[in-house]
């Protein structure tokens, strides 16, 4: 796909505490390689990928693929940042929520991310992917696969395993996630949840778009 050549622009926003591996997964995904070393993030930084998405109707077939342009913002964890981090909640349709597998107080804070988020995003129950990363390091596993499974039945979201050094299920998280996003579109009343600018002209049909209510909620 060309620079300008697709139907959707959808941002995704990756949270957790600093040194779960946001940055790592986000460039496993983008780019399919892993650096090893550490590298803090400061403030706001971002990911882009084009993908093909392709929705399937009720009889189970494959709809018309859409061109989906996806950016994926990559969050500090540190507190002194999170005033920062905050003010992007609103702008972003969907959130990567990432946990340390080894790291049993990162898996402790999932709840305080939630409750930001449910504060500061476009709803009180946006679309939310659950991650707990690292799973590549089995030996030093601090939380167990159950316990991260109980809490994402406790808020409704779905939970994968991921490894930003493999890549083992890095894809399939942000798939889910964006295939969430997708059916919310499709069947929200009330579009004024979505961010201006995430539809293009040569997209669909930008009638079924159009402004709803100013409230910033979403009548899903």
């Amino acid at each position: 796909m060309s620079d300008g050549d697709y139907d959707y622009l959808i941002k995704f926003l990756a949270l957790g505490d600093s040194g779960v591996g946001k940055t790592s997964f986000l460039y496993q995904y983008t780019d399919g390689k892993f650096n090893s070393k550490f590298i803090t993030t400061v403030g706001i930084d971002f990911r882009e990928r084009r993908v093909l998405y392709k929705s399937n109707g009720p009889d189970g077939t494959a709809g018309r693929g859409q061109k989906i342009h996806i950016q994926l913002w990559d969050t500090a964890g540190q507190e002194r940042f999170r005033s920062l981090t905050t003010a992007f909640f609103r702008d972003a349709m969907g959130f990567l929520l990432l946990f340390d597998l080894t790291n049993e107080q990162s898996f402790l804070n999932v709840r305080n991310w939630m409750s930001q988020l449910q504060v500061h995003a476009y709803c009180e129950n946006p679309d939310i992917v659950l991650c707990g990363n690292k799973c590549d390091l089995g030996d030093q596993r601090a939380v167990s696969e159950a316990e991260a499974r109980e809490l994402a039945e406790k808020y409704g979201i779905s939970y994968f395993e991921t490894s930003a050094a493999n890549g083992h299920n890095v894809g399939n998280s942000v798939d889910v996630l964006l295939d969430l996003i997708m059916k919310r579109m499709e069947r929200c009343v009330d579009k004024s949840w979505i961010p201006e600018g995430t539809v293009r002209a040569n997209g669909p049909n930008n009638a079924e778009f159009s402004e709803g209510s100013n409230e910033n909620k979403c009548a899903c």
